[in-house]
């Protein structure tokens, strides 16, 4: 776990639901999906090779890298509790971006 602080840009783009991370080390980074309350889903931009959970805190955030593998089951088992809470709109996006990212 890499845990930064005051040296990251956290900043939601002008189009609904896109949120962009600047990491210093990893460049640019963009949201797949929120996870939990505090942890999201993050891909680099370009290459979409590498993934994180980041996890936010009172001031900081921290970065777990996993595999690709593991990012799709994580996206899929929150289509999977999306479908059973019946919330079809959110699974209708999440299954869009998840056809983007991983198909």
């Amino acid at each position: 776990m890499v845990s930064h602080k005051n040296q990251l840009n956290y900043r939601v783009n002008n189009q609904p639901n896109e949120v962009y991370l600047n990491h210093p080390t990893f460049g640019l980074l963009y949201r797949i999906c929120l996870l939990k309350d505090n942890q999201e889903l993050f891909s680099t931009l370009y290459a979409q090779r590498l993934f994180f959970t980041v996890t936010t805190n009172s001031n900081s955030l921290s970065f777990d890298p996993i595999s690709r593998t593991d990012a799709r089951l994580l996206v899929e088992s929150l289509m999977r509790r999306l479908l059973l809470d019946r919330e079809v709109e959110k699974h209708r996006q999440l299954q869009a971006v998840y056809q983007r990212t991983f198909l």
